[in-house]
């Protein structure tokens, strides 16, 4: 509104300094006065109803009183600019057609309303494109912003799915040892010759104890479990490193490709959480090598050291692509996963191509594994399962 009020006042200003000392009368004054007014107050309007309008005034003041002010011409480039940026895109293109018009078909006129019209027919369709490209710039801008918080969503969302997963998961294992505190101190209370009552009422408090804690672990996590009643029918143990062969043989039998299971160092047990989580981390690696990697052969290596598992997956595949194998759901579960028993997760091109899965965790959940540094990659060797 202010732009078209100063040019509106430029143009009317303009109009009669013109027409100041010739022998124009004043009507006639006052007329070319509010044309020039006609070619710049509705820049005011609306990106689309400004262009159309001051290029009709604009276009009616060459053809008619052979003139055109200066404030007039700026208005009709920021009219052509503001309907690039904001107004009806097919409208752009052809602004500057009527101006053409005026050349070909309009009244003979001077070199210097020709030379105008020529500059308006080049100029206005400039005008709108470079206002159709700063348009273009800005939703692009705001596209990928939109984009990239999506993406953020997601990401998060899934993290939080398979936080969910894992907090289910863990409270199967957790509730069964807890379940069993519970029954042995309740048997040693029973079964316990010449148990002194002071004795009997500990292992009894023990047992409440216990019960307790499941009550309100099955209270604070009954709300992740989302399908409860099928979970109830289809319960069972949570699978560990006892389960990795069949889960190999499963994904030799459904890929063709070889898979095989190399175990390096003394074998030792492991909290049933880590066992949980080693088994997830592999059942995530070979589907993803599967999906990416289609008949690639899969070496899962187990290497026990005394104070942590060191778990690398690797297949001899085509590895990342050039830009990187963007870190997909998978990938942030399986370090979900890692993290949720104190390790860590770490995946990309393998030494000697391929991709590679290393995670390592600690024999005992809650250990923190970065205090014993696992021994540098090397040539996998040791027993090969097949």
């Amino acid at each position: 509104m202010a732009a078209g009020a100063l040019l509106g006042l430029a143009a009317a200003v303009e109009s009669v300094l013109r027409n100041a000392g010739t022998d124009a009368v004043g009507p006639f004054v006052l007329l070319v006065s509010l044309v020039g007014l006609a070619t710049t107050l509705p820049v005011a309007l609306r990106p689309t109803a400004a262009a159309v309008a001051v290029t009709v005034a604009a276009v009616g003041s060459l053809a008619v009183f052979q003139a055109l002010t200066g404030a007039g011409a700026a208005a009709q480039l920021v009219a052509a600019y503001r309907l690039g940026r904001g107004g009806w895109p097919p409208l752009a293109a052809p602004l500057g057609v009527p101006y053409v018009l005026v050349l070909a078909f309009g009244p003979a006129a001077g070199t210097g309303v020709r030379v105008l019209a020529t500059v308006l027919a080049c100029l206005v369709p400039v005008a709108a494109t470079i206002g159709t490209a700063r348009r273009t710039r800005r939703e692009d801008a705001e596209s990928r912003a939109a984009h990239r918080a999506i993406a953020g969503t997601l990401l998060e969302h899934t993290a939080r799915g398979e936080r969910a997963r894992i907090a289910r998961e863990l409270h199967d294992v957790v509730a069964h040892h807890i379940s069993m505190i519970s029954v042995q101190a309740e048997n040693a209370r029973l079964t316990t010759p010449g148990l002194p009552a002071s004795g009997a009422a500990r292992l009894s408090a023990i047992g409440d104890t216990a019960r307790a804690a499941l009550t309100e672990m099955r209270r604070l996590l009954g709300v992740l479990r989302e399908d409860a009643q099928a979970d109830a029918a289809r319960r069972q143990p949570q699978p560990g490193l006892r389960e990795l062969t069949e889960l190999l043989d499963q994904a030799r039998d459904t890929s063709g490709a070889g898979t095989r299971l190399i175990l390096r160092g003394a074998p030792r047990a492991l909290d049933p959480g880590v066992e949980l989580a080693v088994y997830r981390i592999v059942q995530e690696a070979l589907t993803n090598s599967r999906r990416h990697a289609p008949g690639a052969a899969v070496d899962v290596e187990l290497h026990y050291t005394d104070a942590a598992l060191r778990l690398l997956i690797r297949d001899n595949g085509p590895g990342p692509a050039a830009s990187g194998r963007p870190a997909g759901h998978g990938l942030l579960g399986m370090r979900e996963r890692a993290a949720a028993v104190g390790g860590r997760l770490r995946a990309g091109a393998g030494a000697g191509g391929g991709f590679l899965v290393e995670s390592t965790l600690p024999t005992r959940a809650g250990e923190d594994a970065r205090r014993h540094p696992a021994p540098a990659a090397g040539t996998p060797s040791g027993t090969d399962v097949p």
